[in-house]
């Protein structure tokens, strides 16, 4: 499992499924926002992996390739 951080947003992956769980963090560090992508193609699994950056993230936030995880350890 890899991860992204960067300036308050965590992003985990998850090869077997291929999916990232992106967490949001304010400034005291307390996360306060958790997503999970849906399951990604092989490619884009790939590059979101290994290439986006922060912009790439918070960009990804704009789609409706994911939803919100409730509930459980934050």
């Amino acid at each position: 499992m890899k991860c992204f951080d960067s300036k308050g947003l965590k992003v985990y992956s998850n090869k077997q499924e291929r999916t990232f769980t992106i967490k949001k963090y304010d400034k005291s560090g307390k996360c306060y926002a958790k997503y999970r992508t849906i399951r990604q193609s092989k490619e884009d699994f790939h590059y979101y992996e290994n290439f986006a950056t922060l912009r790439d993230w918070k960009q990804f936030l704009t789609t409706d390739e994911y939803y919100e995880v409730k509930g459980g350890r934050r």
